[in-house]
């Protein structure tokens, strides 16, 4: 699934906060983080300072090889048959992992707050992104009430693929704008160092438009058209944030794959979320 740059970079936030995130060990206590926007309140959030993941805020997706997007990795719930584990919560950080066991690619993906989900608000992850050629890492979010994709609507706060290291993108998909029919809304941002150290890519969701950031410099801008058309803005209900690695596919292995790559980790420092007061 090819990219293409539609939207022009923009304006940077004078805030500490979008800076390179620190180390996990660096964090203060959520509460006692400010949001960077102004007027906003902590609603949920996650630092992974446990030594398991919370299974009240994460659930795994269980799925075969070829699911979605021709993909070549299965999702399973907690480990593989051989009891490895697809993710974890280590030295402060959820891990997420992708690795060849027999014949199969294992890997995990893990949806947050599914059955609530948010409408509107301030979302940012602190990432470390895996390297390799077929790596397909995504923090993105879907419609707690899914169905009929692309009308459902899709935000995608972030994906990268690991044959164009660095390169991140940011998409928009709705039934006017899909990358089926080549018209998905993106912007694609050269991020150095996305692979080999935590960054942060945010999300700023209100009923008037859709932003995304990458350490605090605008990625993407999706203003609503204000017609009242699903096809155009379905983005007026709650949505839920999703962590995976994908493994090939459309995007992912468009280049080929590399399976001498594996295992790869995508690492995760923390998940917040930020409402309107």
């Amino acid at each position: 699934m090819k990219r293409t740059n539609l939207l022009p970079l923009a304006l940077y936030f004078c805030n500490a906060l979008f800076l390179n995130a620190c180390s996990p060990a660096d964090n203060p206590p959520a509460s006692e983080i400010k949001c960077p926007l102004e007027g906003y309140k902590l609603v949920w959030s996650d630092e992974f300072s446990n030594s398991t993941i919370d299974n009240a805020k994460w659930t795994y997706q269980v799925a075969n090889a070829g699911w979605v997007n021709h993909e070549l990795q299965t999702y399973v719930k907690e480990q593989s048959p051989q009891g490895n584990k697809v993710a974890e919560c280590a030295d402060g950080t959820l891990r997420i992992h992708c690795f060849k066991e027999g014949e199969k690619i294992y890997s995990g993906r893990l949806y947050g707050n599914r059955n609530v989900g948010f409408k509107y608000g301030y979302i940012e992850a602190s990432i470390k992104l895996p390297k390799g050629k077929g790596t397909w890492p995504a923090w993105w979010m879907m419609p707690v009430s899914s169905s009929n994709w692309p009308a459902c609507g899709e935000i995608d706060i972030m994906e990268e693929v690991g044959v164009d290291a660095n390169m991140v993108s940011s998409s928009i998909h709705c039934q006017a704008y899909n990358h089926p029919n080549k018209t998905q809304k993106t912007h694609e941002m050269y991020c150095a160092g996305a692979e080999d150290g935590f960054h942060i890519y945010a999300l700023e969701w209100t009923e008037d438009y859709i932003r995304t950031y990458v350490d605090g410099k605008i990625q993407l801008y999706f203003p609503n058209d204000k017609t009242g058309n699903n096809d155009t803005w379905p983005f007026n209900k709650a949505f839920y944030p999703i962590l995976n690695i994908a493994w090939g596919g459309d995007w992912g292995g468009y280049k080929g794959v590399d399976e001498t790559a594996l295992p790869v980790t995508m690492e995760i420092d923390y998940v917040r979320v930020w409402q309107k007061k």
